[in-house]
């Protein structure tokens, strides 16, 4: 025996299992929401100022770098005109295994415009074109340019140069810049200043 229900046109449909005594009505489909496409986020680098009269912001941007590399980051810091030590690019120091820290290769730390030093000034240029080269690759995850403002205002590196550089960087990196002198289009470009001040 099969039953029978009343349609809407007046005709007459059966339903399986009704001879059974099951007797549901018609639930209406209703289309599951179909979700929205949503996009992983992808890791975007900040690009940070840290600037004082004094000098005296690299100390706690070095304990960052460390802490980026301890953390298993690959980490460049690139000192623009502190000298004395005998670095240069062959010579540059390891720490934690991942952060590598370059010096120019002059005797002295650099002081003067770079047209009155011009063995310097080579040296200088040489930090530069490494960082860069490193900084367009995205070899690293974390880099700090330091001095890099003074090394600009002193003729050693040009400031179109690096702005061109540091727009065309890879999203993942973060880029530190750090001293006492900062042309404006840097920190215009930058995502976060910090500046040390004294006597408040």
């Amino acid at each position: 025996m099969t039953a029978s229900f009343p349609a809407s046109s007046g005709a007459s449909r059966s339903l399986p299992g009704a001879s059974r005594g099951l007797h549901r009505p018609l639930a209406p489909v209703t289309p599951r929401p179909v979700p929205k496409l949503r996009l992983v986020a992808q890791p975007e680098g900040l690009l940070q100022v840290h600037t004082a009269s004094f000098r005296g912001s690299f100390g706690s941007v070095l304990s960052q770098a460390l802490r980026t590399a301890g953390l298993g980051s690959r980490v460049l810091v690139s000192q623009f005109l502190k000298g004395g030590v005998d670095q240069g690019l062959e010579a540059s120091t390891w720490l934690c295994g991942r952060l590598q820290w370059l010096r120019p290769a002059v005797p002295a730390c650099v002081d003067q415009p770079s047209e009155q030093a011009p063995e310097a000034a080579a040296a200088v240029a040489e930090v530069w074109a490494f960082s860069r080269e490193q900084l367009l690759s995205g070899a690293v995850d974390l880099m700090v340019l330091d001095e890099l403002g003074l090394a600009v205002e002193l003729g050693y590196v040009g400031l179109d140069e690096v702005v061109s550089s540091l727009e065309r960087r890879p999203a993942h990196l973060d880029v530190i810049l750090t001293g006492p002198a900062m042309p404006a289009e840097l920190m215009a470009m930058a995502d976060q200043v910090t500046q040390l001040r004294r006597g408040l």
